[in-house]
């Protein structure tokens, strides 16, 4: 398999988590690529017309994205324990759609302030995204005590989005009024997969 990444995308990150969680890391290759909203990738083009990471090629030739297909399917070429089934299922995918929005959010927020050009940024839409982010986090306060030592894709996801802001947005301390969700991750967040998949830089 075949994954084209960015080393600083959660999702790749999230992608990768799954992987290594599931013991199949090692079948894929990775091909870094330089993904970006305004100048998006001729070479990922070619198997995914977004030109976005992460984008999977699999050993037959099939492009898979975007990463909550990916995750998916890798869970399912391990023998399917991420998600889950019945009631599990639903909140772990649920959660794995907070997670996923809230990282959403905070990338249109850096985006933002480090691609647009400063006289055109318009402070309203990044208060609006880092607003999601910030209930975000609140209910991930809500959840988190009770995840204990549960692995699937919705506490997966929320552990790349709380790494994700550590890395992006230093300043925001979230951990302050979040004691739960800083106490679970961490835990969540030495476990090995997710040492190995922290970005740098």
């Amino acid at each position: 398999m075949k994954l084209f990444y960015s080393a600083a995308s959660p999702f790749v990150r999230k992608v990768m988590v799954c992987a290594h969680e599931l013991g199949i890391a090692d079948r894929i290759d990775l091909v870094p690529s330089k993904a970006s909203p305004v100048d998006r990738s001729a070479e990922i083009r070619t198997d995914n017309p977004l030109g976005q990471v992460p984008t999977l090629v699999t050993e037959h030739g099939m492009a898979l994205y975007d990463s909550r297909v990916i995750c998916e399917f890798l869970d399912g070429q391990a023998g399917g324990r991420l998600f889950g089934s019945g009631e599990a299922r639903w909140r772990a995918i649920t959660e794995q759609a907070l997670a996923d929005g809230a990282l959403g959010a905070a990338l249109l927020a850096r985006y933002e302030a480090m691609l647009r050009p400063e006289p055109q940024r318009w402070s309203d839409w990044s208060r609006g995204q880092m607003g999601k982010v910030a209930d975000a986090l609140d209910r991930f306060e809500v959840i988190l005590p009770s995840a204990a030592d549960r692995v699937d894709i919705g506490t997966i996801t929320i552990g790349c989005a709380l790494g994700y802001l550590d890395f992006r947005f230093p300043d925001l301390d979230w951990r302050r009024d979040h004691s739960a969700a800083a106490a679970w991750f961490a835990g969540f967040g030495e476990r090995p997969s997710m040492a190995k998949t922290r970005p740098e830089g």
